[in-house]
C-alpha cells in the first residue's frame, strides 16, 4: 500500500504572534517552526502504525513550501516516513496548495492520502476536501479512528452530538484528529536515518490562486477583571447585561 501524508510547517504554539507589511504578512523572525501537530501526531503516526501492520507499505510525505520547511520534513522522516517531496512554492491559498498536493498524489497513484484536520495557523480545514475533489476520490473528515481490512477502511468520525462510522474502499482521502493515533517522538535511529532518506524538490504546477490575504488582525486585548461584592447581585446582573452583553 502506498500512503501519502500531507504535512505543513506552522509556528510553535508558544510563538509570539505579530504581523508586518501593513498587517498582510506574519512576522516570522525569531519564530520556532514545527510540524503542524494534527499532521504529525495523528495523520503521520497513523500511517506509521499501518506500515507496522503491513511492512510492505510505503509512506511518502508531501509539503508545499520553500527550503525553510526542510527541517520539519526531516523530523517527519525521522518519525517514520520513507521519503519526502517538497513542492517549491510559498502560498497561503488553499486551492493552490491542494492543487499541488493532488498533482503529486495523481502521479504517485497512492492508495491512501492522510491529512491533519486543520493547521494551527490558518484553521481552514479545507485541504483534505479539496484534494479529494481534485482527485475525484471519497473524503472522510475529522477521523477519530481508522481501521483497514484488505481494501476496505472503517472510519469513525465526529459529528454533532455523537459519532458516525463509515466504510469505504481505497483509494480515499482522510483528515485526522485526536483519537486516531497516539503521539510519538523520533528515536535516535530514526533521526540518524532521516539524514539519508530521499527529499525530492519539485517545481509547482501552474495554478491560479483563488484567494489572497487582505490583512491580519489580532484579537482585542482582554479587559481587566471586575470584582463584585457578594451583597450586590444587582450590580453583577447589570454588568453582565450592559458590558458583557450576555443577555
Amino acid at each position: 500500500m502506498k500512503i501519502l501524508v500531507c504535512i505543513s510547517k506552522t509556528p510553535d504554539t508558544t510563538a509570539k504572534i505579530a504581523f508586518v507589511d501593513n498587517n498582510t504578512k506574519f512576522a516570522a523572525e525569531g519564530v520556532q517552526w514545527i510540524i503542524n501537530p494534527y499532521d504529525e501526531w495523528y495523520a503521520l503516526v497513523r500511517a506509521i502504525e499501518l506500515k507496522e501492520q503491513d511492512p510492505s507499505s510505503i509512506i511518502h510525505l508531501v509539503t508545499v513550501g520553500t527550503a525553510d520547511a526542510e527541517p520539519i520534513i526531516r523530523k517527519a522522516l525521522a518519525l517514520g516516513g520513507d521519503e519526502a517531496i517538497r513542492v517549491n512554492l510559498e502560498s497561503h491559498d488553499s486551492f493552490t496548495i491542494a492543487s499541488q498536493i493532488s498533482a503529486i498524489a495523481r502521479e504517485g497513484a497512492y492508495d491512501l492520502i492522510l491529512t491533519g484536520k486543520e493547521t494551527l495557523d490558518y484553521n481552514g480545514a479545507s485541504i483534505g476536501g479539496m484534494v479529494a475533489e481534485l482527485l475525484d476520490l471519497p473524503f472522510i473528515s475529522l477521523a477519530t479512528k481508522f481501521d483497514l481490512a484488505g481494501n476496505t477502511a472503517t472510519v469513525t468520525r465526529e459529528i454533532e452530538g455523537g459519532e458516525e462510522v463509515a466504510e469505504v474502499n481505497l483509494p480515499l482521502v482522510v483528515s485526522c484528529q485526536k483519537g486516531v493515533a497516539e503521539q510519538r517522538i523520533p528515536n535516535m535511529k530514526g533521526i540518524m536515518g532521516a539524514r539519508s532518506k530521499p527529499l525530492k524538490v519539485v517545481e509547482p504546477t501552474a495554478t491560479e490562486a483563488l484567494t489572497s490575504i487582505v490583512n491580519f488582525e489580532l484579537p482585542p486585548a482582554k479587559a481587566g477583571v471586575k470584582l463584585v461584592s457578594a451583597d450586590q447581585p444587582e450590580e453583577l446582573v447589570r454588568l453582565l447585561h450592559e458590558e458583557a452583553k450576555l443577555f
